[in-house]
């Protein structure tokens, strides 16, 4: 049974998104692209733009599920709160959609792409080409994010066949 994956890679400024459909251990690229805001505007108007924008490309291509990547720990007080508020809106709009939505570290994400948990960018986006090569000309924000749904696409099909739930 086919079921249709959409990866993000959360950013205030920047935010990745994937689709991949999975059909098995076969993967194919849907599309991708990055959602933006303007540093001009206020926290409240970016926000809802980021929001706006995703839940037009989820009633777009009607995905199934959903993939997030956790966020890690940064220096920054301000830069954790405003990514935290980016990452919160990536995880609602889904969510508002009915969609099942799953949360994986960059790690396990580099690891079920790259095959190791510290790969850089372009290793990711490298990957991410040779597992889905109609995703040509993929930007590093996008490509982290189709790797964010091939990632979600490794665990769902063990997790099936073990018969398991989708709790990361």
């Amino acid at each position: 049974m086919k079921t249709r994956i959409i990866g993000l890679d959360p950013g205030l400024r920047i935010t990745g998104w994937g689709i991949i459909d999975s059909e098995g251990s076969s993967l194919s690229h849907v599309d991708h692209g990055i959602v933006t805001s303007r540093n001009e505007e206020s926290l409240s108007s970016r926000v809802l733009s980021l929001y706006t924008q995703l839940s037009e490309i989820i009633q777009r291509y009607t995905p199934d599920e959903a993939a997030v990547e956790e966020t890690f720990m940064n220096n920054n007080p301000l830069s954790a709160l405003k990514l935290g508020t980016a990452r919160g809106v990536v995880l609602l709009a889904p969510a508002q959609a009915g969609l099942i939505v799953a949360e994986y570290s960059a790690n396990k994400v580099k690891k079920s792409v790259v095959g190791v948990g510290h790969a850089d960018k372009a290793q990711v986006a490298m990957m991410v080409g040779r597992l889905l090569p109609k995703s040509g000309g993929v930007t590093k924000d996008a490509a982290d994010a189709l790797a964010i749904a091939i990632c979600h696409a490794h665990h769902r099909s063990f997790r099936e066949k073990v018969g398991g739930r989708f709790s990361i």
